[in-house]
């Protein structure tokens, strides 16, 4: 038995999905089958609950015990090989981070590549995903670090507060509000709106802006990816308001007209997050420092 095998066992249990297991390690779905099936034969216990004609997998409570110490054992393997790249003043390995798309497209990038740049042995793999499975991959240790808007201080996680985003209001470069030096928020009542889904962070405290200040506006669409929300606000489906990092090109491309917010509240606090429970690598808590920085 391997240390790729423990991983793969847990990467499945984090994922409950065979396809996914085989894409974060690299190997066919057949190969991830296979090493399962000889776990369970080496241990004499069925490991993982198979429903017929379902994809997703859960597991056995005898798969339960052997996750926790696989856990165990993939956190000392990963300590051993940190503590001998101490050895020779050298930070590497891979560190496993989730971002939701707006941050992890507009703003990681410079920070990724400021990274590798000083610690070119050391790796970052950038994952995309909504806000509640960041938070779901970093409690259950599928990743080592999140990053979010808004993030939310809970029982088990640490959160690292980064530079806050300003928000602005875009529009087409035809929209009347195009020419504007800036927007107050009771000039957007009765306006278009594309919006984020109700349940993204950034949707929730827009509307929160909105109750106090009694502004209604007219909701003609609703994405979970900011990438499409630009696409319609561009093709004049409506305005929107995002994070001013998400449209630094497009506004210098002239596709969109990107107008200030007069309020001082209309900012975006973003962090990183990480388990309390769990020392983090040092290549980790390296690239946590650059994240922190302004």
């Amino acid at each position: 038995m391997h240390i790729e095998n423990l991983k793969i066992f847990c990467d499945l249990a984090d994922l409950e999905s065979f396809s996914l297991a085989a894409e974060r390690n690299f190997v066919t779905q057949s190969a991830v089958s296979q090493q399962i099936i000889a776990l369970e034969e080496k241990f004499k216990r069925r490991l993982f609950e198979r429903v017929r004609g379902r994809k997703e997998v859960t597991l056995t409570p005898a798969g339960q015990v052997f996750y926790q110490e696989a856990k165990k054992i993939l956190a000392a393997f990963d300590h051993l090989e940190e503590s001998m790249r101490g050895v020779v003043g050298k930070i590497g390995g891979t560190v496993r981070v989730a971002t939701i798309y707006s941050i992890g497209l507009h703003e990681l990038p410079q920070k990724v590549r400021e990274f590798m740049t000083k610690f070119p042995t050391a790796k970052i793999d950038l994952e995309y995903s909504r806000t509640t499975r960041v938070v779901r991959d970093v409690l259950s240790g599928a990743v080592e670090l999140g990053i979010v808007a808004f993030p939310e201080h809970r029982k088990g996680l640490t959160v690292v507060p980064m530079p806050d985003n300003r928000l602005v209001l875009i529009t087409p470069p035809d929209h009347k509000f195009a020419t504007r030096s800036r927007i107050k928020v009771t000039d957007l009542a009765g306006q278009d709106f594309v919006h984020f889904e109700r349940d993204v962070p950034t949707r929730k405290a827009m509307d929160k802006i909105f109750r106090s200040n009694q502004v209604e506006v007219n909701k003609v669409a609703e994405f979970d990816n900011i990438e499409t929300i630009k696409r319609a606000v561009e093709v004049g489906v409506g305005i929107a308001i995002v994070p001013e990092p998400a449209v630094s090109v497009a506004f210098k491309a002239g596709t969109l007209a990107v107008i200030p917010l007069a309020e001082k509240y209309w900012v975006r606090s973003v962090g990183a997050i990480h388990r309390t429970d769990r020392s983090l690598s040092l290549a980790a808590k390296k690239f946590l420092q650059l994240l922190a920085a302004p």
